[in-house]
């Protein structure tokens, strides 16, 4: 909001998400291949100076439509940034140490997921809003100085035949795929020309990508990685994850808003114990890996987010908080114990020159995941509120006729002033109508919750160093 203040353009602003969201997602995997091929310093160095560029043009941009351009460049730096930094963990350290620091990382995302937010708050507050770009600098130009200066990796200089036709097919088709999702039943209906078409040429990018990693001699993202059980079923997990983890973050504060009739600030409020219970969490996930393996670390956190997930669907006008602070918290503290079990058990499957690619994975599906999943429920949450909300304008005309124009029903649930303005019974009914369309989105996350938790049953037993990779010998060379 303020940024639209300054700079206008309210119109565009939800772009200034979206491009990012566009190009920080379809570049992990070829950044990640792009690692395994030249090495990890050059790529996360390379990856570093476009995002500290995007963050200084983005600071710098007098109207919305020169800041989504930045941002879009910005958003192709982040995509090499977290993938890269997790590759290299999964490089300097071996299984042990790895599970530590893996947790570790985990727990400082979940930290800076609650501070973020309200930092971001106090500097726009107190300074300008063009600092919350600028604040990147200095933490990047260090963070890669201190890279450049400690980090010897010793890469194998060949020739590589860069798979150019995958490249193409694979950005191109996810930009298209996440347009559809994007702007389908917002700028445009589900069903009108634009959706079709962007879903079929997404289908067929998609198809063709498929077709040419097959038979590729380098391709950016090799097949045969799922060959492997538990990458696989890791990714699966991821997908679950991210619907779970885009999901919650999106509309728990629309219920804390909308239903319970709280503010912005208790909305965000509402998502702190979540985060905070996965950087509990996600410092003992690591240790149950080690010495438990993958399946027990992905069981329990599958099992704990399903249970959290699941105590969703009791929630209502009347949810007192403290209840919601137990849902969010259980639902947290298994997905920080599931994260650093998928990353560990990729990272450990495959070798140094495909470790790049397959955390890579792991990151682009968790993302794809919930953009796909938060599109759905977007979908769901909108046909639900339309059936809903039509026969209480019906019966409460009079009141109806007094919210402003062009004032979306969900909208003036979310308006203190309009809010404010509405006969109680009205209103209640609204809030009752919201929380009941909502209900959906949690039974579809439940749903897809339980299948991941019996998917992860499916990941083998026993530690984790006895499904670490090996490489052949030489008599298997030989052989």
């Amino acid at each position: 909001p303020s940024i639209i203040g300054k700079v206008g353009g309210i119109k565009l602003y939800p772009w200034v998400f979206s491009v990012y969201l566009l190009t920080s997602t379809t570049t992990v995997p070829i950044y990640g291949k792009l690692a395994d091929l030249y090495g990890r310093k050059p790529l996360f160095l390379f990856g570093s100076a476009l995002f500290l560029l995007g963050s200084i043009t983005s600071g710098a941009a007098q109207s919305m439509e020169q800041l989504i351009i930045f941002r879009g460049i910005q958003g192709l730096g982040a995509g090499a940034v977290l993938p890269i930094v997790l590759t290299i963990i999964g490089d300097i350290y071996a299984l042990e140490e790895r599970a530590r620091i893996q947790g570790l990382f985990s727990g400082v995302w979940g930290v800076s997921s609650v501070l973020g937010p309200a930092l971001g708050g106090l500097i726009v507050d107190h300074f300008s809003w063009r600092w919350v770009f600028y604040i990147n600098i200095p933490l990047g130009l260090l963070s890669m100085v201190l890279l450049a200066l400690t980090f010897k990796e010793h890469v194998e200089r060949k020739k590589h035949i860069l798979d150019y036709i995958g490249t193409f097919t694979l950005t191109f088709g996810i930009i298209a795929l996440l347009l559809a999702l994007l702007q389908g039943g917002t700028a445009w209906a589900w069903n009108s020309l634009p959706s079709i078409g962007l879903f079929i040429l997404a289908g067929v990018l998609l198809a063709l990508f498929l077709l040419q990693e097959s038979r590729a001699a380098e391709p950016i993202l090799p097949l045969t990685l799922f060959r492997n059980r538990i990458i696989t079923i890791a990714c699966i997990g991821n997908v679950v994850l991210g619907v779970t983890l885009f999901g919650i973050s999106s509309y728990i504060p629309l219920f804390m808003q909308g239903v319970k009739g709280g503010s912005a600030t208790s909305a965000g409020f509402a998502l702190a114990p979540m985060l905070l219970a996965w950087t509990i969490s996600s410092f003992f996930s690591g240790r149950v890996v080690v010495r438990s393996g993958y399946r027990l670390a992905a069981a329990i956190g599958g099992f704990l987010s399903t249970a959290g997930v699941g105590l969703l669907l009791f929630f209502n006008i009347a949810t007192s908080l403290p209840f919601i602070i137990v849902a969010m918290f259980i639902t947290g503290f298994g997905l920080g114990f599931s994260s650093p079990a998928y990353l560990i058990s990729v990272q450990n499957a495959v070798p140094w020159n495909l470790r790049g690619v397959a955390t890579a994975s792991n990151q682009f599906f968790r993302t794809i995941g919930g953009t796909i999943g938060v599109a759905v429920m977007g979908a769901i949450l909108n046909a639900q509120m339309a059936t809903r909300f039509a026969p209480i304008f019906t019966r409460y005309a009079s009141d109806a006729a007094r919210l402003p124009k062009g004032v979306a029903p969900e909208n003036a649930l979310l308006t203190p002033s309009v809010r404010a303005a509405l006969s109680p019974d009205f209103l209640a009914q609204l809030q009752n109508a919201l929380s009941q369309s909502l209900f959906w989105i949690y039974l579809l996350m439940l749903v897809l919750s339980i299948i991941g938790l019996v998917m992860m049953f499916l990941l083998p037993g026993g530690s984790a160093e006895e499904h670490a990779y090996k490489a052949p010998s030489a008599l298997e060379h030989i052989a």
